[in-house]
């Protein structure tokens, strides 16, 4: 059977694209499978070890995105444990949204920064009474630098719009600020490095109600196991440390293009949040 190659290699790229590998994070490919050591010498008189074999690649650091310098040794992110706590001190010292932003752009502790194109911390309104808080950024809003600029997010102004609002009458922020590669899921730790910034920007920002666009949004910022479909349309408390705020979860944007169905019951949490904000 022949193969044609070119059109099998343009069908791989397409599916890897598909499944959300579309970021290098290296710059040679990474023969895994094969050894690469040296051998030792035998003795004091023999030759100097011999080099690897040709035509394997040795691992290399990840080239940084343009216009942000290389992460040397010495400024690796601490231990997670250590980068949480330098989290929590850094988002308590800052005074406004904009001292916050230039922190968490300087903020070493939190790996995802060396992979993403650029920080993306909110866009909208920020003295908005409507707050909403999704995951993560993903590749487009990696480009462009806002949360919700690709398909999730133009349902997202749809279903605004569908209650009176828009972009400029809410604020809009995600609980990690940084695309993890591939669009993957944060991992535990790198959600609880980002979460002190969170809860600071919302307890600046200080809305009237706030929207958790997801399962991990939900999960994380209202400290709940329950899932999505558990917790949505239900009303929580979230306490900012000097007022309860009134908390509502929903379905992800992204979640309902996979499952047009369930744009009806977000239709009818959106319609409790117009009445949340008409009574507030």
């Amino acid at each position: 059977m022949i193969v044609d190659r070119d059109k099998a290699a343009r069908e791989l790229i397409a599916f890897y694209h598909e499944a959300g590998v579309d970021a290098v994070i290296s710059e040679e490919a990474i023969d895994r499978l094969a050894e690469d050591r040296a051998p030792a010498p035998e003795g004091p008189d023999d030759h100097p070890p011999r080099p690897a074999a040709t035509g394997v690649a040795r691992e290399r650091a990840p080239a940084p995105p343009a216009g942000r310098p290389r992460v040397e040794p010495s400024q690796a992110p601490a231990a997670p444990e250590a980068a949480v706590v330098a989290a929590r001190e850094a988002a308590r010292s800052a005074a406004n949204l904009d001292e916050l932003r230039a922190i968490l752009d300087r903020f070493e502790g939190c790996a995802l920064r060396a992979t993403a194109t650029q920080l993306v911390f909110a866009d909208g309104n920020p003295q908005a009474r409507l707050m909403f808080v999704g995951e993560a950024p993903g590749r487009d809003e990696d480009i462009e630098g806002l949360p919700f600029v690709g398909r999730s997010g133009k349902l997202l102004d749809r279903m605004l719009a569908a209650i009176g609002l828009d972009r400029k009458s809410v604020y809009i922020a995600n609980v990690v600020p940084w695309r993890p590669p591939g669009n993957r899921t944060p991992t535990p730790q790198e959600t609880a490095i980002c979460l002190p910034f969170t809860q600071r920007q919302i307890e600046l920002v200080d809305p009237d109600v706030l929207v958790c666009l997801g399962n991990p949004s939900t999960q994380t910022l209202l400290a709940t196991k329950e899932g999505i479909t558990r917790t949505r349309g239900r009303w929580f408390n979230f306490h900012t440390g000097t007022r309860d705020i009134r908390a509502i979860p929903t379905f992800h944007p992204a979640f309902l293009l996979r499952n047009p169905l369930s744009k009806r019951l977000s239709w009818r949490d959106f319609l409790a949040i117009k009445k949340a904000l008409a009574s507030a």
